[in-house]
């Protein structure tokens, strides 16, 4: 295969920001290469070092004056959803029920499924998103589509068809024994295939019995390298609504800890409304938080108070998402931007270097994933993202003002979207100018 080398400004993540002025978090090569061969980077470093190294036959890409960064890792979003973003409703249990439940019924169809995993798959290459963590719908039909265009576009996937026996309508309900045998033909087709990752997904505590709950839980006992991911603490009727149902547990957290899916690979979306009991049982197992500010806003659910979190005796893992179609933006710079906003209004800083982490290297390491993801290592996957601070109008002209590399990450999450990403490199190869 013909090597690819790529020339830019390099900038990737060794480990989290501490500060603004954290310089020892980061590496940046003002005038860097990436030399990718059979979607692997084999080197990273100052453009003479890495092209000297580089085959005669070598393809060089000129990305010169942009900005080269490991692809975006989206932790959270729905698949099913695409039609569901942007529908109108007071709160979270009347967008389910109104919008979300009836679209994700349209699964069962194959031709359906396979059609929205097109566009879905798309829309991440479009923004700039390399690997996202994905909720199927209950229909294996769409775990099946999710799975099968990772694997035509070779993308580091993870997802699982949720588990739901109750709580919903009939078309979207399986049973414990359903949910158990689907997710386990899930895992032997898929898992593994390609670039892909199953997650053991039951839906969220009101949507399954005890029953299913135990079948979850074998499910983990028998698989516990895969991830589990469900919802956790979204919002005030949710949890009141999940503790009735659930009365022996002491609140929503221990519901799934009771169950064993309270663990280091377990990706709780949400977590806004958590107790400090929970926090620390959260901190305890090692358990992330997912953040997903769009959605949080765009549902009215609540400010997640992402740096307390982080500043415990006990800190929580983080990471971030965009919920897609609770969430309002395919792009993890708008995540960002709203993410920044709402620590502003808990009274709290989020400085840029600290959110192009999360969405990199952070994300990758909450994913237990940053030996293949997240950085721009050499032996590591070449799932990188280009990017162009003046990619509009209104964007040039604040770059004409803008120092340092810090305002500019900034002004990229702030302004930023689609527009500002120039090319999608998956396993080394261009996806988004082939779109």
């Amino acid at each position: 295969m013909t090597q690819t080398l790529l020339r830019g400004r390099l900038l990737s993540f060794v480990s989290e920001p501490q500060s603004l002025t954290d310089s020892e978090s980061y590496r940046y090569e003002t005038d860097g290469g990436l030399l990718m061969d059979n979607g692997v980077i084999v080197e990273s470093g100052p453009y003479a070092e890495v092209e000297a190294k580089s085959a005669a036959d070598a393809v060089e890409i000129d990305h010169r004056p942009h900005l080269i960064m490991p692809g975006f890792i989206d932790m959270h979003l729905h698949f099913p959803q695409m039609q569901v973003i942007a529908s109108y409703a007071a709160n979270l249990l009347e967008w389910l029920n109104t919008y979300t439940f009836p679209e994700e019924c349209r699964f069962v169809e194959s031709a359906h499924a396979q059609r929205i995993a097109t566009h879905f798959y798309d829309e991440l290459i479009r923004h700039g998103t390399t690997t996202a963590v994905a909720y199927c719908s209950v229909h294996k039909t769409s775990a099946d589509a999710f799975f099968a265009e990772a694997m035509k576009r070779n993308m580091r996937m993870v997802g699982g068809k949720v588990m739901m026996d109750r709580n919903a309508p009939q078309g979207l309900l399986d049973t414990p024994q359903m949910g158990y045998d689907e997710t386990r033909e899930i895992i032997a087709e898929w898992h593994g295939k390609g670039r892909n990752h199953v997650a053991i997904t039951p839906r969220f505590a009101i949507t399954s019995t005890p029953q299913q709950m135990e079948a979850t839980q074998a499910l983990a006992r028998e698989f516990p390298d895969l991830h589990i991911q469900t919802h956790l603490s979204e919002n005030h009727d949710e949890i009141k609504f999940t503790c009735e149902l659930y009365p022996d547990a002491i609140d929503y957290t221990d519901i799934y800890a009771r169950y064993g899916l309270l663990g280091d690979k377990t990706l709780f979306g949400h977590c806004i409304h958590l107790s400090e009991r929970e926090a620390d049982a959260m901190s305890e197992a090692s358990a992330i938080a997912v953040h997903c500010p769009t959605s949080n806003l765009f549902l009215g659910s609540g400010l997640f108070p992402l740096k307390a979190l982080m500043r415990r005796d006990k800190p929580v893992r983080i990471g971030v998402a965009t919920d897609i179609g609770g969430g309002s933006s395919y792009s993890m710079l708008r995540t960002m931007d709203e993410a920044y906003k709402i620590q502003q209004l808990l009274g709290e800083r989020l400085n840029p270097l600290e959110s192009y982490y999360l969405m990199t290297l952070g994300n990758a390491r909450s994913l237990s994933l940053s030996d293949r993801i997240g950085t721009l290592d050499k032996g590591t996957d070449a799932d990188v993202v280009v990017l162009n601070a003046a990619a509009t109008p209104g964007m040039a002209l604040k770059m004409e003002v803008v120092k340092t590399l810090t305002e500019e990450l900034f002004l990229l999450q702030t302004m930023g979207d689609d527009r500002a990403i120039v090319e999608t490199y998956v396993a080394g190869v261009a996806a988004k100018g082939a779109l």
